[in-house]
């Protein structure tokens, strides 16, 4: 089995080679995947979402923020807090206007940051996940503290332009994913 590091290095040498054409069109699937799931689930409400780096080609999620701004839905973002070891939820006004951080994050221009009480749903970026729901992240950490310190029933999504590994290496302190959306379909863990 492949190291993280390993498996780190193997897909982002992967979406290096995705063409801007392609990140987005395969983002716009992405987010009509979403849609289809939505179907019937008028009871979700608050969606917390990531904004991609440009550069390292992760999937586009303004077309996700917008289709879910179509439907009335809460948004919220994190950033890495001054400390730099957690994030910070903010809620995101109507129509946000963007600038990008010294890591080529976009925030919004303007946000109150709040508790993530609300929070039903969240949408977290990944390199890769396996057919059980583990996911590889950056290393960071962030997202594992973030979805840790959140209540058992927030649905975890993925989104990814790649199928499943088999396997990954998990650690104790890794989240599992209750979904992961691909272009081509909505895979479901039983976490």
């Amino acid at each position: 089995m492949k190291t993280k590091k390993e498996l780190r290095q193997s897909y982002r040498q992967l979406r290096k080679q995705l063409s801007s054409q392609e990140v987005n069109e395969w983002s716009r699937k992405i987010a009509q995947q979403l849609a289809h799931w939505l179907d019937g689930k008028a009871d979700l409400e608050h969606f917390h979402l990531f904004f991609p780096i440009a550069k390292f080609n992760e999937v586009n999620t303004f077309y996700i923020k917008d289709l879910l701004e179509e439907q009335g839905k809460v948004l919220y973002t994190s950033q890495v807090n001054r400390e730099g070891s957690q994030l910070d939820t903010l809620k995101l006004p109507l129509d946000a206007a963007f600038f990008l951080d010294e890591w080529g994050i976009p925030v919004p221009q303007e946000s109150l940051r709040v508790s993530p009480t609300k929070v039903q749903v969240v949408l977290v970026p990944l390199l890769a996940y396996d057919e059980k729901g583990n996911r590889l992240g950056f290393g960071k950490g962030h997202y594992d503290t973030f979805l840790g310190s959140l209540s058992q029933s927030v649905i975890k999504i993925g989104l990814s332009f790649f199928s499943p590994e088999a396997v990954l290496p998990v650690e104790s302190h890794d989240i599992s994913l209750n979904y992961c959306i691909t272009p081509e379909q909505v895979w479901v863990f039983t976490v």
